[in-house]
């Protein structure tokens, strides 16, 4: 069985709502990604074999959006490309189809990633198709409707984390210590250029946005929950709204090898779970579980842990149930600090 390496992993800075990203819809950021993670290792166009983009957030994206990305890229019309929407999930599972392509012969090269402008989300007008006989009209928020609110009972994610937070026991103290610790971690990444490498400037917009270097422990403690009064999830141990794009190039390691590209990592295993809608802060450890009984590892044969900070509980209650050292999780920050555009974090996150 053929094995899965990565050879290439960039994506753009991640900016703010409304911040240096905004002009760019979220396809020109996917086709920039792309474009960049091809020209790193020297893969030709026509080498690519599959695309697989992760995209929420696709009201008005226009038809096919990773086909779009991958055109816009530059790569021929004859190109195959499949959009992903597993939420926050997205462009993980995008790696993840790629490796099991790979594994089973089918492709050599699948270029993988995200894209996300939750900036330019637009509003939808409903019912107003055949018009409207009585009564007020509503615009519902697209990126909050689509990309943030439960489907199946239609409360807001930040409603989930604090019911599931206060059910767990995980305080509203340890998660301000995690968001702080965040972007403690990722203004000293920034500082000794360890994003250098990864990023790609798009336009005049060069570095992530969303590190906050004032934040402190007390500033933290101030904020008020969100949705709940009494819950302990708030704007500053949540990640923020986020625009940006990554790309991460999976080929089967006979193709690198033959090629001489430098191998940055190899897929050893993936486990992917379900689990009740509301549990987001508990399916990242059982799927690293699934992994590891694959792989036949444990977590004390792991030097690094890169965990997604959907909200700072989800990384804390997976990194206690992995029952790994902190010390060794996100070690550069996460989303916290670097914001979570949903549709390529997990891309950032695998890179």
């Amino acid at each position: 069985m053929a094995r899965s390496v990565i050879v290439s992993a960039v994506r753009t800075p991640f900016a703010k709502l409304g911040g240096g990203l905004a002009g760019y819809p979220a396809t020109e950021l996917g086709s920039i990604v792309i474009r960049a993670g091809l020209e790193r290792d020297g893969i030709d166009d026509g080498e690519v074999e599959y695309v697989i983009m992760g995209q929420v957030l696709q009201a008005g994206a226009g038809q096919a959006p990773a086909r779009q990305a991958a055109i816009g890229a530059g790569l021929p019309k004859e190109t195959p490309a499949d959009t992903i929407n597993k939420v926050c999930a997205s462009s993980i599972r995008a790696v993840q189809i790629a490796d099991a392509m790979i594994r089973a012969g089918e492709h050599e090269v699948v270029v993988t990633g995200g894209m996300e402008s939750m900036s330019n989300a637009p509003y939808l007008l409903r019912k107003a198709r055949f018009g409207y006989r009585l009564g007020h009209g509503e615009l519902v928020d697209s990126m909050i409707f689509d990309g943030l609110t439960d489907a199946y009972d239609q409360k807001h994610m930040v409603e989930h984390n604090s019911m599931v937070s206060r059910e767990l026991g995980i305080s509203r103290e340890e998660q301000d210590a995690w968001a702080f610790r965040s972007h403690e971690r990722a203004a000293a990444a920034q500082d000794a250029g360890r994003y250098d490498d990864e990023i790609v400037a798009v336009g005049d917009v060069t570095a992530d946005e969303g590190i906050r270097r004032d934040t402190t422990l007390e500033s933290l403690a101030k904020l008020k929950p969100v949705f709940d009064p009494e819950g302990t999830t708030t704007a500053g141990n949540a990640p923020g709204v986020n625009d940006g794009a990554s790309c991460v190039v999976v080929t089967s390691e006979e193709f690198a090898q033959r090629r001489g590209l430098e191998i940055l990592g190899t897929i050893v295993s993936q486990g992917y779970v379900a689990d009740d809608f509301a549990y987001l802060v508990r399916t990242p450890a059982n799927a690293a579980a699934v992994a590891f009984e694959k792989a036949g590892k444990s977590i004390d044969e792991v030097k690094r842990v890169e965990i997604n900070e959907a909200f700072s509980s989800v990384a804390l209650n997976s990194t206690r149930l992995l029952g790994a050292d902190e010390e060794i999780v996100n070690v550069n920050g996460g989303a916290v600090a670097l914001g979570h555009p949903i549709g390529a974090s997990g891309g950032r996150i695998v890179g």
